[in-house]
């Protein structure tokens, strides 16, 4: 062997080692599968029926439930909407591609950028011939380049901003972020009602297509305003007496999205795609406490760095591939997704990003933990936060949490304490410091990306 070939093959055998190669045996059987990822903001850990929720009835996640897998250690990348949504896409921690906060409509409220230069799900899928899409909320960005349509998607439909200060007149601060690709449009009807007829439209498009389809389709519900059709509310009421009104309020929002999955879900067995599409459900966060979320046996919820505001449910299915009526205490995050379709279609993990593809894992099969740490950040305005971060890390069944940018470190055992009860910061010193030291250099690495951008996201 010359020495030209010698050193191409012991690089070879290099890269052997350090990239994971995709499952060579799957990628041939398999043929680029559609991909559906169902998004719900501000869905608590506890409010399903399948998570226990005993005063909610949500029948079509219970089902998708039983067709396929349901995660009990599933991570948001963040207790808030956009960074969650970034890693969503990305396949990295947040902070890591400019996103470490909220991205809202004023400048001096805003405190993230999604790095133009990051490469999104959708540039990865279009190579392999899909069809993009995104229905719903986008919430990374209001002008170019940080929309939909600027980011890889070939068709959006949906909500360009954050909250809607009402689902029906479908504004925030007086401005109308509904679009059709680029256009401002102005629909009449709730938002969970559009997005579930905008997806079955879609869905029942693309039956004849040539190529796969990868749809994010993002509600807003049950994020506030809580405001469910009022014959909701009342078939709620009627069924649980005596239900507190708030609750029956914020439960009614969340059957509504449940029958609006359900016509999404019926449209693709009608159009006979369901055993051609993984369908992963999730939450981009926890519960907000305030407005009646239950987050089951999880400390606090939305915005906080304890388990009820990052532990969120996720349900995966797809026909004749993923056993049914299974459960999985996998622990994953968001960012994980992303991996996991480009595995999907025998692409290897790069280097670059943060997720681990959890697909071995869906398919039934044995797979080792993704990660020795979860780390979580998140930054934020106003009194209460100051424009600094708030930050967590898992590490194995430590957890350290700082879950006010002005308060202590605390240390907790999620093992022998999964509510978060006792700060053991003081009787295992060296735990704290090892967890504080490694929390430091990620708060670093984060600190590499700009999240704020030159056009600060005014339209």
């Amino acid at each position: 062997m010359s020495i030209a070939l010698r050193i191409v093959f012991n690089l070879y055998l290099l890269l052997s080692v350090f990239v994971a190669l995709p499952d060579e045996n799957f990628a041939a059987e398999q043929q680029r599968p559609n991909i559906l990822w169902i998004v719900a903001d501000d869905l608590g850990y506890g409010d399903l029926s399948c998570y226990g929720a005993t005063d909610m009835r949500t029948p079509v996640l219970d089902q998708l439930s039983e067709e396929g897998m349901r995660f009990t250690e599933f991570y948001a990348n963040c207790p808030v909407c956009s960074p969650t949504r970034a890693s969503l896409l990305s396949g990295c921690y947040p902070d890591r591609v400019g996103v470490p906060g909220v991205i809202r409509t004023h400048p001096e409220n805003s405190w993230g950028y999604l790095d133009p230069n990051a490469t999104l799900i959708t540039h990865q899928l279009k190579r392999q011939g899909y069809q993009t899409a995104l229905i719903g909320k986008w919430h990374l960005g209001l002008t170019a380049p940080g929309r939909p349509n600027d980011r890889g998607f070939d068709h959006f439909q949906g909500w360009l901003g954050d909250m809607m200060d009402d689902y029906y007149a479908h504004r925030r601060h007086d401005i109308n972020y509904m679009r059709l690709n680029e256009t401002t449009i102005d629909p009449e009807g709730h938002a969970t009602d559009l997005f579930s007829e905008w997806a079955v439209d879609y869905l029942n498009n693309q039956k004849e297509a040539d190529e796969p389809f990868f749809l994010y389709l993002a509600y807003n519900a049950p994020h506030t305003p809580i405001q469910p059709p009022a014959e909701w509310v009342a078939k709620v009421q009627q069924r649980e007496p005596g239900i507190d009104e708030k609750r029956a309020m914020l439960v009614a929002l969340i059957e509504h999205m449940d029958a609006g999955i359900g016509q999404v879900l019926q449209a693709l067995n009608e159009t006979e795609q369901d055993k051609e599409t993984l369908v992963f459900f999730t939450s981009d966060n926890g519960g907000q406490l305030n407005v009646g979320a239950n987050n089951g046996p999880l400390r606090d919820g939305k915005q906080s760095m304890y388990e009820g505001g990052l532990k969120v449910p996720a349900i995966a299915r797809w026909p004749g591939k993923i056993p049914a009526g299974t459960k999985s205490g996998l622990v994953a995050m968001t960012m994980d997704l992303f991996p996991t379709a480009l595995e999907l279609n025998g692409q290897a993990r790069s280097e670059e990003i943060d997720g681990i593809s959890i697909l071995p894992t869906i398919l039934g099969k044995e797979q080792s933990p993704l990660r020795d740490e979860l780390y979580f950040t998140r930054r934020e305005g106003g009194v209460t936060y100051g424009g600094k971060t708030i930050e967590a890390l898992r590490l194995h069944d430590w957890k350290l949490v700082q879950n006010s940018p002005f308060g202590p470190l605390e240390l907790f055992n999620l093992k022998t304490d999964p509510q978060e009860t006792t700060d053991l910061r003081e009787t295992h010193p060296q735990q704290f410091r090892d967890l504080a030291a490694r929390l430091r250099k990620q708060i670093q690495r984060g600190g590499e990306v700009p999240w704020q951008g030159p056009d600060k996201n005014v339209e």
